[in-house]
Order: structure tokens, then sequence, then C-alpha cells
């Protein structure tokens, strides 16, 4: 919902709009029955049977429960940035390059989601800096290729974003060589952070097996999207600690959706 063209979903050859994938996709699942509660859950209890789902007021019980709950966006650990955002600092190109037009912005990453934030500002913006820790970047040889070839954008390599400056607002981010050890200021508008995500799994704290950084741990013995407790099930980047794609998202789905299937047609007299 927070990204712009996506290229690399089966069936759009002229790419889609993220939005517009996921409104596609939801009109699809309602025209077989699915029903949407858009409310967000409070709590849940999965030592009972039925579980309980507490999640606007309402507990609803539930025999399965497919968990994916994707994950956040992993904020810079500097002096500075978490003070300033929404006054500045930001994580969400398409949503707020906008307020950035015929400004300075940069953008802290090197993977995909880094350079697609570079691209969406340089829409708006006179110049885009990408401020990336090391040589070369991890995103795909085709965003790279888009990157390098719009004169609005600018790589700083072997940099780091040590401090974000400003009262009301950002004003400059101190940056830091990693080859000479020298800091420099930039002067910015808008600073994008794109260093990756982390999954958003707490509710799930103390009752699904996770691994060291918060993964819920996947049980492939009997069914391919199993997690620790029988009945629920996980799917997506709130598991998926490697591809993090839309598409295998979505595979991960349909196979938890599959499973859970099987799971309650075995159980059903029990």
């Amino acid at each position: 919902m927070l990204t712009t063209t996506v290229d690399n979903f089966p069936g759009f050859p002229e790419g889609i709009q993220g939005p517009d994938l996921m409104m596609a996709m939801r009109k699809q699942a309602e025209r077989f029955g699915a029903e949407f509660i858009t409310v967000n859950v409070s709590e849940v209890d999965l030592d009972k049977k039925p579980f309980e789902i507490s999640a606007g007021g309402t507990v609803y019980l539930a025999k399965t429960i497919i968990a994916t709950t994707g994950a956040n966006v992993l904020w810079l650990d500097a002096p500075g940035v978490n003070k300033l955002i929404g006054r500045g600092v930001s994580s969400c190109a398409p949503c707020d390059a906008p307020f950035f037009k015929d400004k300075k912005v940069a953008v802290v990453g090197g993977g995909d989601s880094a350079m697609e934030e570079a691209l969406t500002l340089s829409k708006y913006a006179s110049e885009v800096f990408i401020i990336h820790r090391r040589d070369s970047l991890r995103a795909s040889q085709a965003m790279q290729q888009k990157v390098l070839a719009n004169p609005k954008i600018k790589l700083l390599w072997n940099s780091e974003v040590t401090e974000a400056k400003g009262e009301q607002k950002l004003e400059k981010v101190i940056i830091k060589n990693n080859k000479d050890v020298t800091t420099s200021e930039l002067v910015v508008d808008g600073l994008f952070i794109a260093i990756g995500h982390k999954p958003d799994s707490d509710i799930f704290k103390g009752k699904l097996e996770m691994n060291e950084t918060g993964f819920v741990k996947n049980f492939y013995e009997k069914y391919h999207t199993a997690t620790s407790i029988p009945g629920v099930f996980v799917a997506g980047d709130v598991t998926d600690a490697q591809y993090k794609q839309a598409i295998t998202a979505a595979g991960m789905g349909c196979t938890a959706g599959m499973d859970a299937i099987k799971f309650l047609e075995e159980t059903k007299n029990s």
C-alpha cells in the first residue's frame, strides 16, 4: 500500500501501482465471500480453543488463524531522527514526496526500496542524494540502472548519517565517510529512511516461537506454513527474513490458506 510501481508481480507487463494491486486482490477475495474487518487486533489468546482474537472491542473466535502482520519500517538509530519524524524525516516517498517539490532531499539505504524512494522523490525534488554505507548497492540491476540514469539523483558512497539536525523541522544531516572517517554537513529539507524492516510480531510474543530478530518460526513437519501452535499458520514478511517480495508473500499466503483448510478438515470431529 505504500509503494508505487510494482514491476515484479506476474501478470502486469507494464507494472502496476501498489495500492491498485492491493485493491484488486481485495475485490477478488470479496467476490468469493471474504469479509474484511478493518480494525486493529489488540490481543490474541492462543491457549484457548477456539482461539480468541480481540479487535475493536469485539472478541472473535477462530478454529484457525493465519498470521500475516508483515513488517514495519526500521528507523535509523541516529540522534535527531526520531524527534524529526513527520517534520522532514519520513519512510514513505509516495506519501510525502509532493511536500518536497523543488527541494533537496536524501535517502538512506542501498536496496530496491531505497532506489524506489529516490526515483519517486526525483519526480518532485530538485536534487536527491542516496546515502549508502557501502561502495556498491544491494538493489537489483534494473533498479540500479534507473537510478544511475536519473540526472537528479547523486550517490554518496561509503557514507552514514550520524545525526539529523533541526528545530521545528529538518535542516541538515551530519554524514560520516567510512573510508577516511571525515564528517560533513548536507543541507536537505527531507530525509527518507529505507534501510529495511522488522517483523510486526509483537502481538505474538510469548505465544508463538520466534527467532532472535522476531521473525515467527516456521515448522514444516506436516504443514508448510505451520507455527509452534497447531492451527496457527504464518505467511509473508512476518516470517520471511530472506526473500521479502510481494510475490513470495502471496505464494505463502496461498499455501497458508490451503494448510488451514486441510487442518480444519482433519480436525472437524475433534
